[in-house]
């Protein structure tokens, strides 16, 4: 059976925490990564119900989108709804994990899954994420302490490029220095020129691993002082950004917007908020746009593409006025609950075959929207 830290591992693969946003709370709330895990369940939101149901099946695991805490406490006694909703979870033994803003923009995650239940085609993000930061190593090394040295580097996590790693770029060349007073050279004397057949090594990493890297870069090389350099590689040259990015751009086939609202309310779980809609019922709708969750942040990116309409969650009275005004695409606001639910089934699907049969998996039905009556 898998661990728990096993799980934890391979979501935060798919969904790194570090692409999470600075306010965001997510990762592993509560657990022992050494627990072995048989059941998960999957969940917008962590509510007492939501508890209740994965204490009475068992679940060893609850993956949850919307955080319990979003802001440090000191404990989470039962005497408060949320410390109560903790409590219950642990005293049932299921652990907590959380994947929020990190599974937003993610490959197979929450505005891919939505524009997938949507239907759309040729989906591409409506903002691109810009590229990881990068940095590019390059570092003169003696011809027999090359392979050490990259082998160090990628260990410190260097040379990783897409599906690969222990990537690096060696061309030969020739070393020459004159150690001064002071000096214990590797090779070589004191005062006295010395040349030697070396390799220039060049790998990229990220930047948050400099350190690290020039660690184990100094560690590994056998000169007292090794000559390198690091420079930044310009943002957006990192090729794993064309799939992610804040909410989806796809194509359907035509509908009128009336026709497609309605496709919109049959994909979705039903709850009270139910679907409205701003435009002529008539418009044609081909280019769609999607968010799943709060999506005004995005109003002005969508007007700038050809998307004929834009679903998504928790739109306000004016930013929805003024962006009518405008004559751009129309609007469908959807229970923010039920857009981001469509997620729920994708990431149970990646789970099953990750893990095939070590693992059950189960997702909550439970209608965790606040508004319980529309009249």
């Amino acid at each position: 059976m898998p661990r728990l830290q096993e799980i934890t591992d391979l979501l935060h693969t798919w969904y790194p925490p570090d692409t999470a946003d600075a306010w965001d709370a997510v990762g592993l709330v509560w657990g022992d990564p050494e627990a072995e895990v048989t059941k998960v369940m999957l969940a917008v939101d962590v509510t007492a119900e939501v508890a209740a149901e994965a204490a009475e099946w068992g679940a060893d695991l609850l993956v949850v989108h919307h955080p319990l805490f979003l802001k440090g406490v000191h404990g989470f006694a039962a005497t408060t709804p949320k410390g109560r909703t903790l409590a219950a979870l642990v005293a049932a033994g299921c652990a907590l994990l959380t994947a929020h803003t990190n599974a937003d923009q993610a490959v197979g995650g929450v505005s891919e899954a939505l524009a997938t239940a949507l239907g759309l085609t040729d989906q591409a993000p409506v903002v691109p994420a810009p590229g990881r930061a990068l940095d590019k190593l390059t570092v003169y090394v003696p011809v027999d302490a090359a392979s050490v040295v990259r082998a160090a580097l990628a260990e410190a996590g260097a040379g990783e490029i897409g599906d690969y790693d222990f990537a690096s770029f060696t061309t030969p060349g020739q070393g020459r220095f004159r150690p001064l007073a002071g000096a214990n050279p590797t090779i070589g004397a004191v005062g006295q020129i010395a040349e030697v057949d070396e390799v220039r090594i060049e790998v990229v990493l990220p930047r948050s691993r400099r350190r690290a890297v020039v660690a184990a870069l100094r560690s590994a090389h056998p000169y007292e002082e090794p000559a390198y350099d690091v420079v930044e590689v310009a943002t957006g040259i990192d090729s794993t950004a064309v799939v992610t990015g804040s909410g989806r751009i796809g194509t359907i086939t035509p509908v009128t917007l009336e026709q497609f609202a309605a496709a919109v309310a049959e994909a979705l779980p039903q709850t009270h908020h139910g679907v409205r809609v701003a435009g002529d019922p008539q418009r044609r709708v081909r280019r769609v746009a999607v968010c799943g969750g709060a999506g005004d942040f995005l109003l002005d990116a969508v007007l700038r593409t050809d998307a004929d309409v834009y679903v998504t969650s928790d739109l306000r009275h004016h930013p929805t006025a003024e962006f009518v005004e405008k004559g751009g695409p129309a609007l469908v606001d959807v229970a923010h609950w039920a857009a981001e639910w469509t997620w729920l089934p994708t990431l149970e699907a990646r789970l099953v075959a990750a893990l095939g049969d070590d693992l059950q998996t189960r997702v909550s039905a439970l209608v965790t929207d606040p508004w319980t009556m529309r009249l």
